[in-house]
């Protein structure tokens, strides 16, 4: 992958910031840190992608049904459970 080398400007406050974050050992220097909020943020604009292809699905199946919420609860107990 190529890179490719660009200069921002940012406040004293998000200089700060971003020293605290490669001091504190997540990150080894500016640009690692740069790079790891695009990818979180292009993730982000992914997921939301998803979320609205998902939407605009649902409202062209047209079919409501009612909410099974002790359905719904359970689903996500088993789901924690898995997690843990």
């Amino acid at each position: 992958m190529s890179m490719h080398r660009k200069t921002i400007t940012l406040t004293e406050q998000q200089d700060s910031w971003v020293k605290g974050q490669i001091e504190s050992g997540h990150f080894g220097n500016d640009s690692e840190y740069i790079r790891h909020l695009i990818r979180r943020d292009q993730q982000a604009q992914e997921r939301l992608v998803t979320l609205r292809e998902a939407l605009t699905a649902g409202e062209l199946n047209g079919k409501a049904q009612p909410l099974d919420i002790s359905a719904i609860k359970e689903t996500a107990r088993k789901q924690m459970k898995a997690v843990e």
